[in-house]
């Protein structure tokens, strides 16, 4: 028990250090093994962890969604989906930001990162809820929790790398994102309309456009559904794997963006080496905390912790609500990927022993991870429209946020207490 609390103090002392945490896990990791197995068998694990990582087929699946959402987000389908939405509900009260939050669903279903759905929804739906008279808070609010959709709905970066770390389907886990994501949009739609009508200055109606302007924009987003349809149905009608549906995916959108000439060679090397470079530092962040896992699961706290647990007297949903207000607690100062995949070696077979599909919850860790990405004070999203939009200041965006994420506490209690929702399309797939 002491070893693995002095490896969770290192790793806290070499972040604060300004140590990049992936290096401070891996070290941490190293140098406890060697002092607990010996530096031979220390050496040994590191070399197998990055060998394994580096050319695991799974994992490859992480760089192809990631270049997918980079492709997506050059070929200009979100506006598309912006607009769409728009025309069908932006003349209600309240309506852009209703419309906001349908179209971060959408591009969530072809992008598969919270932080690119926040930032691409920046530059297409902030200037048109300004120029209607929105105020910032709710504008920016909106914007940070309706990107956060991108991670639930499949493809989902979060899902696949909590598929692998755990061994879990991650065709299952996918389909289990579905309802939940939808469910998470709702909720928030709900939370908007209540903002409005407590505070109609916050978000004006907007006017009222023909239904041929309509239809002609619903047949605009004929792109986004081919692709989803396309890689997701591909998927669960067993025509390829996760894997492969990525490939298919990327090499879809790459297809759209040139197509609208909207990929000039420029565009693509930019494309390429952000993609590159989110790649690198979701391998180095796996890689370390598999190596600090190893470490972990050598010590006895594992078994400690959940012995501790099982004497609480609480019952097993119980325990996974205690679980889930933790990292909900952890994901306000905490980066939220990090707090992942350092918790889950803990938690994770804890869960497992309790009986509880594994893909359930990974469902409620990507919940968790959705309000973390918009709590204050570290909460990503904010940062990132924030550095988008300059002009409207840290305390506008964290005032607005808070009700919208009340909302996302009560998806998340409601998807602990009715496992039902996460498990009910995976239970229609057999592979």
């Amino acid at each position: 028990m002491i070893e693995a609390l002095l490896g969770f103090i290192g790793v806290f002392a070499l972040s604060l250090m300004r140590v990049p945490l992936a290096f401070a896990m891996a070290i941490s990791g190293t140098v406890g093994l060697g002092l607990m197995r010996g530096w031979e068998p220390a050496w040994a694990s590191l070399e197998q962890v990055v060998q394994e990582t580096g050319f695991a087929y799974t994992l490859s699946v992480v760089p192809l969604f990631v270049l997918m959402g980079n492709f997506v987000s050059r070929a200009g389908l979100a506006q598309e989906l912006f607009y769409a939405a728009h025309t069908l509900i932006g003349h209600v009260r309240g309506g852009l930001a209703h419309a906001t939050v349908l179209a971060c669903a959408g591009f969530g279903a072809i992008c598969g990162s919270s932080i690119a759905t926040a930032a691409t929804m920046s530059r297409v739906a902030y200037p048109s809820m300004k120029k209607l008279g929105y105020s910032d808070s709710m504008s920016t609010a909106v914007i940070a929790t309706g990107g956060t959709l991108g991670i639930m709905i499949p493809p989902s970066t979060i899902l696949v790398i909590y598929g692998i770390v755990t061994e879990t389907n991650i065709g299952h886990l996918f389909a289990a994102g579905v309802l939940p994501g939808l469910l998470s949009a709702s909720l928030l739609m709900v939370a908007i309309t209540i903002m409005t009508w407590l505070d109609p200055e916050h978000a004006p109606a907007g006017e009222k456009v023909s239904w041929t302007e309509r239809w002609a924009a619903l047949r605009g987003i004929w792109g986004v559904l081919l692709l989803a349809l396309l890689v997701l149905g591909g998927i669960y009608g067993g025509v390829f794997t996760a894997t492969e549906g990525a490939g298919v995916g990327a090499t879809g959108a790459f297809l759209f963006a040139v197509a609208r000439k909207r990929l000039s060679l420029r565009d693509l090397y930019s494309v390429l080496v952000d993609s590159a470079r989110t790649t690198s530092m979701l391998f180095m962040l796996l890689m370390a905390a598999t190596i600090f896992a190893n470490f972990i699961n050598f010590t006895p706290m594992p078994f400690m912790l959940k012995d501790w647990i099982m004497d609480l007297g609480l019952t097993p949903i119980w325990i996974v609500v205690a679980m889930m207000a933790v990292y909900v607690l952890m994901g306000t100062v905490m980066e939220e990927l990090t707090m992942v995949l350092l918790t889950i070696p803990l938690f994770f077979p804890i869960v497992t022993s309790l009986g509880f599909d594994p893909v359930w919850f990974g469902v409620l860790i990507v919940m968790v991870v959705q309000i973390g990405l918009v709590s204050p004070p570290v909460g990503m999203n904010l940062f990132v429209i924030h550095g988008l939009l300059p002009e409207v200041s840290l305390g506008s965006i964290f005032r607005g946020v808070w009700p919208l994420v009340l909302a996302m506490v009560v998806t998340l209690g409601l998807l602990i207490f009715f496992p039902q929702i996460s498990l009910l399309l995976p239970s229609f797939i057999d592979t």
